[in-house]
């Protein structure tokens, strides 16, 4: 269909709207372990010297007190935005000791859940919500799967280029109600094509025995090293059925056809009992064990490879910003931490998403139900775990068909993509990152996946010795490098207010945690209901 890309693109250039696109802001959420010299997990608590976890803008941590995440604020500028996020790795390596940050996806050394530290907010009802939601997961899915990190790239096109888009497709109405519009037919398309993101970015094709301890798999593991397991054509065993899965989620059916239907689809899921979760109780003999019995306990419960977001007033639920705002940016969660990269991403990845994103938007979009939803699943899977075999067949439109050839298909439709994105910018970096990743088409010892099984098997390393290597370069040169956006100023004042923030939240609570928690989920906020209906 790239003749409807073309005839789109031709229209913007055509009204001299080519630069209405320059502004794409993007941000990065980066996951990374704190681990010892030995690779085991940290078991500090976060440290004093990064500041509240709870309110600092741009270092927090996930579903542990050892799972750091950086966070990048969104900025027009790719190189910034990369400069950003070093340089809170700097600051953060300043700090640590004699700590290091894992480099790679999956977790090492750890062989019991016990290992890992539930993230801690202080005393707050907001913070002990959150450890609480923490406690619940750790009930629910067991802690080594939430150890498990990614990288997350946030995306949105800017206010000139949806003015232009919207007249160019004559469409009436209000301008925000267009935008959600849009970018829920841009999620669509990219769940429908989200396997070549898989293939080419998944990093992980290995991982230590550890993470198996005690737990059954389905896959026929090969063994290598001491103390390794791989799949031998498998891109990302993030995003297999090791990672991050919920079986009570397959049921849930949340659609992306328009914005009152995912909101519906989403609130269902955090209104539903569930049989399985009501069995761990939601407070035993006085301690809570999860915030409730529902199929999830809040939206951000709810994984998948991507969402719709609109950003949050405090005590806001993600569901009733969308209902009243509608959607601001997306969140694209399909990325495994780059181990080649000192950040876990490069400037050429997020070229790439660029492009790939800017055509999911261009392309036709048609509904996507839940049975064709589960198609582009099962094409996710099907690459996360075989990827790199040749001859694998996925299904487009409910017919087989070679992913090389789909791929290839892919990479030509969006060669127009690029070079207007190039124009637009005055670089050649896009279509530059479209050639690059083509050659992993080519090869597939060229994925990222590809690079680290290659390594492994040339040297017959272990993963964890390798992922060692890599965090103690990437620690002698993060530490060595000088700051290139902040200052030591602008972190020493971040770490400052975020610590007084928290204490100022702390200080403001008026009300019992059970009374916070019994308010909370008292009812559906009114924004919500009138979306609903």
């Amino acid at each position: 269909m790239a003749s409807s890309i073309l005839q789109r693109l031709t229209a913007l250039q055509q009204s001299g709207q080519t630069h209405s696109i320059v502004g794409i802001k993007r941000g990065i959420e980066r996951e990374t372990l704190r681990v010892n010299a030995d690779g085991s997990l940290a078991q500090s608590a976060h440290p004093l010297a990064l500041g509240s976890a709870l309110t600092h803008p741009w270092i927090t941590t996930d579903f542990s007190e050892s799972l750091l995440e950086f966070i990048t604020p969104a900025s027009a500028d790719i190189d910034t935005t990369l400069k950003q996020l070093a340089d809170v790795h700097r600051f953060t390596g300043r700090q640590l000791a004699d700590e290091r940050l894992w480099p790679a996806s999956m977790p090492c050394y750890i062989t019991d859940q016990q290992q890992i530290p539930l993230a801690y907010y202080g005393k707050s009802n907001v913070g002990r919500m959150k450890t609480l939601y923490r406690q619940g997961l750790k009930n629910r899915y067991g802690s080594m799967m939430q150890a498990i990190s990614g990288v997350h790239f946030n995306f949105s096109l800017p206010q000139s280029f949806w003015q232009a888009y919207q007249a160019q497709l004559s469409v009436q109405g209000d301008l925000q109600e267009f935008i959600s519009d849009q970018y829920l037919s841009l999620i669509r398309n990219y769940k429908r094509y989200a396997w070549l993101i898989v293939y080419l970015f998944g990093a992980s094709p290995a991982m230590c025995q550890s993470f198996l301890e005690g737990r059954q798999s389905r896959y026929a593991f090969q063994s290598l090293g001491k103390g390794s397991l791989y799949l031998p054509y498998a891109t990302s065993l993030r995003m297999s059925d090791l990672g991050y899965t919920n079986s009570a989620q397959s049921s849930l059916n949340i659609t992306y056809n328009n914005l009152p239907e995912y909101i519906a689809g989403l609130h269902a899921a955090v209104s539903q009992p569930s049989a399985e979760y009501q069995n761990i109780g939601t407070k035993v003999a006085g301690v809570y064990q999860q915030l409730n019995a529902n199929v999830l306990q809040i939206e951000n419960e709810f994984y998948s490879t991507i969402r719709p977001k609109r950003t949050t007033e405090s005590g806001e639920r993600p569901t009733c910003a969308l209902a009243k705002r509608g959607v601001e940016y997306i969140e694209v969660r399909a990325l495994d931490v780059n181990p080649f990269s000192a950040i876990g991403i490069t400037a050429e990845q997020m070229h790439f998403l660029d492009i790939f994103l800017v055509y999911c938007l261009l392309e036709q979009s048609p509904a996507l139900s839940a049975a064709e939803q589960i198609i582009t699943e099962q094409n996710l899977k099907k690459v996360v775990t075989d990827g790199r075999r040749s001859n694998l067949e996925l299904l487009q439109d409910g017919q087989p068909r070679l992913m090389q050839d789909w791929a290839e298909q892919l990479f030509a439709d969006m060669m127009p993509v690029a070079n207007f994105l190039d124009q637009a910018y005055g670089t050649e970096r896009y279509q530059g990152a479209l050639k690059h990743y083509y050659l992993s088409l080519l090869d597939p010892a060229q994925t990222l996946s590809g690079k680290v099984l290659n390594h492994l098997l040339s040297t017959r390393k272990d993963n964890g010795s390798y992922m060692r290597e890599l965090a103690e370069q990437y620690r002698q040169q993060l530490l060595q490098e000088p700051y290139q956006y902040y200052s030591e100023q602008d972190f020493t004042a971040a770490v400052s207010e975020s610590l007084q923030r928290q204490a100022e939240i702390e200080a403001s609570d008026t009300i019992s945690f059970d009374e916070y928690i019994t308010q909370y989920f008292a009812e559906v906020p009114a924004c919500e209901q009138s979306t609903l209906v």
